[in-house]
């Protein structure tokens, strides 16, 4: 009989800590009278968009790239018209000029860069090959905007 005692006090003991722990584990709710909105930070852009025409290097990328998602989320063609430009809003459209031979392109900033030395640009290389500066690798570049871009990036699911 002692030994029954014994061991429903320890039965109990026991169910009572794993009860606690389980207890322990769950989410409380949590109640709050005031509703707090979310804070959305409005950001100011780092461009100037009364500042249509810059001046630099610009380089470009290629085949180690190719078929990598870009900074708007989608997927890098080495063959497409496009460029990475560091600052400017993703979907600017813009007119390149190579002022080393006068030829120009019109391109869309569809990623970022280029993050080598002072270049401003880093063209895809099909726009390279039209602007005909893929044997120097840079060349001194005049860019216009023509069309400011919205910012907004793909979404993949």
């Amino acid at each position: 009989m002692k030994y029954k005692i014994i061991y429903f006090a320890v039965t109990i003991l026991i169910s009572s800590v794993v009860v606690i722990v389980f207890l322990s584990c769950s989410n409380s709710p949590r109640y709050n009278r005031n509703k707090i909105k979310p804070h959305i930070a409005k950001t100011k852009p780092k461009y100037n968009k009364k500042q249509k025409v810059i001046y630099g290097t610009s380089s470009y990328y290629g085949k180690d790239f190719h078929g990598k998602l870009t900074a708007n989320g989608e997927v890098y063609d080495m063959y497409g018209l496009t460029a990475a430009h560091k600052t400017l809003p993703l979907n600017t459209i813009i007119r390149v000029t190579n002022q080393s031979n006068g030829k120009s392109l019109i391109l869309r900033v569809n990623d970022r860069g280029p993050y080598i030395g002072n270049r401003i640009l880093d063209c895809s290389y099909g726009a390279a090959l039209k602007l005909d500066f893929i044997q120097s690798g840079t060349t001194e570049v005049k860019i216009e905007v023509i069309e400011w871009g919205d910012n907004k990036y793909m979404k993949h699911k």
